[in-house]
């Protein structure tokens, strides 16, 4: 059997005498994607500080290929392969499309002088297919925002990309978008499954059955894994059933 990518075992964090994250254990594999749910309060947040260091765990381990996630800082672990997009999309309102995946694609290098460097023919090749990929070719010229809100999801989606990262975490993609939307964002999750490694956070149910149908889903709740299995597994456990009954919202 193949080894984990991404380890997190045993981990803690508290927060003024609230524990955020309480003995987490959680494995990702590579290629895998991987949906985690749970009501608000559940440490989803947290448990992406954790491993992206914006955060430090207590006590545990985080570990990412043969690197230790727990001694090292934000820009290093996104420069090792672990990217992450948060809910509120962020892009370069003022720049187009085309550009926005330039900055990206660049790296370190400043805005003016990634506008104005001669791009490869293997760079242009790769902001060509981010935008077939993302569903935006049409639109490369258009300045990012006039975008409609699911558009800019997508185009930041397609940021992440252009960085090359082994592992995505994505954090409610589906937030404020229409039903069609959320299909097309869902139909561009699988295709990133293989080739990538994605963690999923979601509220979203009919979106958490799109891409989960055949994957594992993670339940979190106090800080911890309640209960972990297929979609169907998921939808059908009292226990999961009772925590979000009780919070009064988001039932599966």
């Amino acid at each position: 059997m193949s080894h984990p990518i991404l380890n997190v075992e045993d981990v803690s964090k508290s927060y003024d005498g609230f524990k955020a994250i309480s003995g987490l254990n959680f494995y990702l594999f590579k290629g895998e994607l991987r949906t985690v749910i749970g009501p608000n309060g559940a440490g989803k947040s947290t448990f992406f500080d954790l491993i992206t260091g914006r955060a430090k765990p207590d006590v545990g381990k985080i570990e990412f290929g043969d690197h230790d996630l727990t001694q090292l800082n934000e820009f290093q672990i996104n420069r090792l392969g672990i990217g992450r997009k948060f809910q509120t999309p962020s892009v370069y309102s003022n720049h187009t499309v085309w550009e926005n995946l330039l900055l990206s694609l660049s790296g370190t290098r400043g805005v003016f002088a990634s506008l104005f460097f001669k791009l490869s023919s293997d760079q242009s090749d790769r902001i060509d297919e981010l935008l077939k990929l993302i569903r935006l070719d049409d639109k490369r010229d258009w300045k990012a925002g006039a975008l409609a809100h699911g558009e800019k999801q997508w185009l930041e989606i397609g940021m992440l990309l252009a960085s090359d990262p082994e592992v995505l975490l994505i954090d409610e993609p589906a937030a404020g978008m229409t039903d069609e939307e959320t299909h097309r964002t869902g139909e561009l999750l699988l295709s990133l499954a293989g080739q990538h490694s994605l963690v999923v956070v979601e509220h979203d149910m009919t979106f958490v059955k799109q891409i989960a149908q055949d994957t594992a889903v993670t339940v979190l709740h106090q800080g911890s894994v309640l209960f972990e299995g297929k979609f169907d597994e998921v939808q059908a456990n009292q226990k999961v059933r009772e925590v979000y009954l009780g919070r009064g919202k988001h039932e599966p």
